[in-house]
């Protein structure tokens, strides 16, 4: 917490900087995690365990010599329901106004650095413009993803009519707070064949899930195991951003899992899962029980089937290490893309600046057209040739062919045939279940795990979560979906801790996802699959618009750019349980010259 407390001992305080943002267009290449060491380099042994040292635990209560006070309006200055940003001499602080209390917080959000002045006020949160988290007023804590730290709360008192903030200079500096979390008492911890939790998959799903089980009190052991060879890292920022270093990536630095005792087991394959004996077997042989299980191995990348199929040169986009091969091998040279979804839309607008061309081979008539639909699709792709890129669409790839072995041209069934020296593919995944086949843990045709709204496979005790499982979506009827996105496995990851401690938790968040090309974002929310009409706010043309997909006569999703807050508000709507009809959009858009959205609070609609 921000608030400021006597203390006899004067306190060496460590401050750590963060820069403010220079310009929003760069909003996708800050880092939402700080400072990390280099990620452990794996030793080829799935029994490495990292958790021996213990970091010393943080002094949580600031001198008064680090309290700063100001005060900063009159009562009357905000309206209910508004937010403003207020300065304090060591950094600004959000105050808001809401049923007629104050309450003042961080005022960036901890996951990317975005304002939350410009986000959405609404049932006691504050939602964030850009990404859709949401933060809890009264207290600062995180409510809803994506990013992993709250924020800081900050004493208001209200004397003669005037509002003053008291706050700790540290807290003003730092813009992010990790919630209180119980250390590993476990005896066992590190040495034995047997865990408390086991965790498969180190993405967002399974980091959530250890933090949110310390977070929650539990103090036995976990173990989270990945194939990588890196902690956990952002990997939705690996295609907007190849030349970024494990470091920069990472979601937490190694002093935090150890602190925690959350142990790592770095490139580490389970192979089999006995949910009998409850044990799981490694690659190489190592086998450990587990009390309960959550399974989060994500999603393996679809390859190319055809002639040439294994030269070098051609990658999926998994690691750092395969951006940054990519970056390396394309700068100045050709590069060709295969798919035109997010991955390799991102990476083709990266390597733009960089290759000598860029080629982006699809099957469908526009970018993203099943996503975002044909206008809306033609729009981007308009700023993609702007931007040199060329489109080879409605084919495919019919060989690949090398000289010397590396890649050289790319031959498609319409018989062009581009240079290439380097190919990236973006052609879609599949869930990384195969070592699940025998297990007895349901899978369906397609081979994703089905859970229930707690996160709950047909095994009990067995949990899933991610890019890997079909889920119930409430606002959709449950009807049973996969969302692969960064924001969804979060908030999987949290429930499925949550329910692993008895706490009957249900997943009901509402999907958010974003991109970034060219310096320029689109945000996302709802699930639009199915959409059959889409209304467009706003001018394509100029990339400034506001899209609602529309199944019969609901809104089911809306996408936009530089129209924020527009997601967050729908998002905000559609997690509060009120649907948003089609005819509601249709007269805003008859009446509406001024793009005002208020209509959305869905006061007196």
């Amino acid at each position: 917490m921000g608030g400021c407390f006597s203390k006899p001992k004067p306190v060496e305080l460590k401050i750590e900087v963060v820069l403010p943002e220079k310009e929003r267009g760069k909003e996708e290449l800050s880092a939402s995690g700080k400072g990390s060491p280099r990620g452990y380099q794996g030793n080829g042994t799935a029994r490495h365990f990292h958790a021996e040292e213990r970091l010393p635990t943080p002094q949580p209560y600031p001198s008064p010599q680090d309290c700063v006070e100001a005060t900063v309006c009159h009562v009357k200055d905000l309206e209910n329901g508004q937010m403003r940003e207020v300065e304090l001499g060591w950094g600004k602080v959000l105050l808001v106004k809401d049923n007629g209390e104050f309450h003042a917080l961080g005022h960036k959000c901890p996951h990317y650095g975005a304002p939350l002045v410009k986000g959405v006020l609404s049932r006691g949160r504050v939602r964030c413009p850009w990404h859709g988290a949401c933060f809890n007023i009264s207290t600062g804590d995180l409510e809803d993803f994506p990013g992993l730290d709250s924020l800081h709360k900050f004493q208001v008192k209200i004397e003669k009519e005037k509002v003053t903030i008291r706050a700790s200079k540290q807290a003003l500096q730092l813009q992010r707070r990790t919630k209180v979390m119980a250390k590993c008492i476990s005896p066992s911890a590190g040495h034995s064949s047997s865990t408390n939790v086991l965790i498969v998959g180190a993405g967002a799903a399974g980091l959530v899930c250890a933090e949110t089980l310390r977070q929650e009190g539990f103090s036995d052991r976990i173990v989270l195991c990945t194939l990588d060879r890196h902690l956990p890292y952002d990997r939705a920022k690996l295609s907007k951003s190849l030349d970024a270093q494990p470091e920069q990536l990472a979601l937490r630095p190694k002093e935090f899992f150890r602190a925690y005792g959350i142990e790592m087991l770095t490139e580490a394959q389970v192979v089999t899962v006995d949910v009998r004996n409850k044990k799981v077997v490694f690659k190489d042989g190592f086998k450990l029980e587990y009390s309960k299980l959550l399974l989060a191995p994500g999603s393996s990348p679809k390859t190319l089937t055809c002639k040439g199929k294994d030269v070098e040169n051609v990658f999926t986009i998994r690691t750092p290490e395969d951006a940054n091969r990519v970056l390396r091998l394309a700068r100045g040279r050709n590069a060709v893309v295969v798919g035109a979804g997010f991955l390799g839309m991102e990476v083709a607008a990266y390597l733009t600046e960089k290759a000598h061309s860029v080629s982006v081979v699809e099957l469908e008539e526009t970018p993203f057209r099943r996503f975002l639909g044909e206008r809306v699709g033609r729009a981007l792709m308009k700023m993609f040739e702007n931007n040199r890129v060329k489109f080879y669409m409605q084919t495919e790839v019919s060989e690949l062919r090398a000289q010397e072995g590396k890649l050289q041209e790319v031959v498609l069934k319409s018989s062009k045939v581009l240079r290439a020296d380097v190919c990236v593919l973006g052609i879609g995944a599949v869930p990384a279940t195969g070592f699940l086949r025998q297990s007895g843990i349901g899978l369906d045709s397609r081979g994703f795990i089905p859970v229930n709204k707690m996160m709950q496979t047909n095994v009990p005790g067995v949990f899933a979560a991610g890019d890997a499982v079909t889920f119930p979506l409430a606002w959709r009827n449950n009807r049973k979906v996969n969302i692969p996105h960064w924001q969804m496995a979060h908030a999987q990851g949290r429930v499925a801790a949550q329910n692993m401690l008895a706490q009957e938790a249900e997943i009901n968040t509402v999907p958010y996802l974003w991109t970034a090309m060219f310096g320029k974002s689109l945000r996302y929310a709802g699930y639009g699959e199915g959409f059959d009409d889409v209304i467009i706010q706003g001018d394509l043309e100029e990339l400034k618009f506001v899209a609602f997909y529309t199944k019969g006569d609901e809104v089911i999703a809306v996408a936009s750019m530089n129209y924020d807050p527009i997601v967050s508000k729908v998002a905000e709507v559609l997690a509060s349980g009120r649907a948003i009809r089609k005819r509601e959009v249709e007269l805003f858009m008859l009446h509406s010259k001024t793009g005002d959205m208020s209509w959305l609070t869905g006061k007196g609609s």
